[in-house]
């Protein structure tokens, strides 16, 4: 390739790239970060982007809720955008859990788990999936999961209440479960979570903690949503009879007591939504941040003085969460206006993180410099 083709080449992807940051411009000039911190755009037109995984060549995967689709993105030139998009899957029932694991792709519909082999190789040309699960309950009402690989290679999910409060009728619901990543060995390890589209596991420990959304119509600050953690086998959260560890539900807690069940590890304020969260293993960031907590917070729908829209920063001391900050808020403006709604958190190699954005349709690209 000669010379003026190379330097065409870069003059069109640096167009593009300088497009998508005028582009969010505003937004992105909106957002605050603490000292040193920068937020830029990795990836746009990522239409309803929820869950991340990415292979070990560098390509993101991202899933979808009510769109239905799986993207691939790439950064072919590493400049910290992908300009590269490709839809492996379209209308998919809820693809919102996204994994990767040994060259193949794992996506959580709602009523099944399917795999695309081999997938960084056929980006433009996916292969057909293969079902390696399909006796998941189908209902729409909290179906959609998140799905990752824990440190025992097994593939992990939650599924959720079909209802806001209930009494499921199946133990299936509101539980986390695990199975191998050839469908067989299904196991129920918890129940009595209400919805839980985010974990991860704790390092050094090894534990499992998870975020759970509380129920509505309790009003604007009840019940807090929670962070869980998941230690052994039998495990009950209190759903649908307690909240949080020592609220009983007014519809269904009956003669349950809260001492029989498992309590939060912490607890967010009530609505705040959150989703996708990632302990920080890197070495990018400064040393305060080493093995503390970033969990996406979508956000309420339902409070008369809206909350969250933010990153939080979920403080660890000797194993246990002490305290919560801001880590990056701005998607909620002073007027109430929403410009975007965080949903889930992925660590890149360099150790920048990246943050998925269901509303605005992008996915962005956090790095730190002294």
């Amino acid at each position: 390739m000669n010379f003026i083709k190379v330097l065409g080449l870069l003059l069109i992807t640096n167009h593009t790239v300088v497009a998508a940051e005028n582009k969010y411009e505003d937004i992105l000039k909106q957002l605050q970060l603490p000292v040193g911190f920068s937020i830029s755009i990795y990836a746009d037109n990522v239409t309803n982007a929820r869950s991340l995984a990415m292979s070990e060549s560098g390509v993101l995967y991202v899933g979808t809720r009510q769109q239905g689709d799986v993207y691939a993105l790439k950064d072919s030139n590493g400049d910290g955008f992908a300009d590269k998009r490709y839809v492996i899957a379209s209308n998919l029932y809820m693809p919102n859990g996204v994994a990767y694991k040994n060259g193949d792709l794992y996506v959580a519909e709602t009523n099944r788990i399917i795999r695309f082999d081999n997938i960084d190789k056929h980006l433009s040309k996916p292969p057909k999936p293969v079902v390696i699960y399909d006796q998941l309950p189908s209902d729409k009402h909290h179906g959609w999961k998140y799905l990752r690989f824990g440190p025992d290679d097994k593939l992990y999910t939650a599924v959720g209440a079909p209802c806001n409060i209930c009494v499921p009728e199946k133990s299936i619901y509101s539980s986390l479960v695990r199975l191998n990543s050839d469908g067989s060995d299904f196991e129920i390890l918890a129940t009595g979570i209400r919805n839980s589209v985010g974990f991860d596991w704790q390092p050094k420990t090894a534990k499992l903690f998870f975020t759970e959304n509380g129920r509505d119509y309790l009003g604007d600050n009840l019940p807090p949503d929670e962070l869980n953690s998941w230690t052994k086998k039998g495990q009950h959260y209190g759903y649908p009879y307690c909240h949080a560890g020592n609220i009983p539900d007014p519809e269904l807690a009956g003669n349950r007591s809260c001492e029989e069940f498992t309590a939060p590890e912490w607890k967010f304020k009530a609505h705040k939504a959150p989703l996708g969260m990632r302990f920080y293993t890197g070495d990018q960031f400064p040393k305060r941040f080493n093995n503390q907590l970033l969990v996406a917070q979508h956000g309420s729908w339902n409070r008369s003085k809206p909350h969250g829209y933010r990153i939080a920063l979920i403080k660890f001391k000797e194993g246990k969460a002490v305290s919560e900050h801001s880590f990056i808020s701005g998607w909620l403006t002073k007027e109430d206006k929403v410009l975007g709604r965080p949903t889930d958190i992925l660590q890149m190699a360099d150790g920048s993180i990246l943050i998925a954005d269901d509303t605005l349709g992008v996915v962005y690209r956090v790095t730190y410099k002294k």
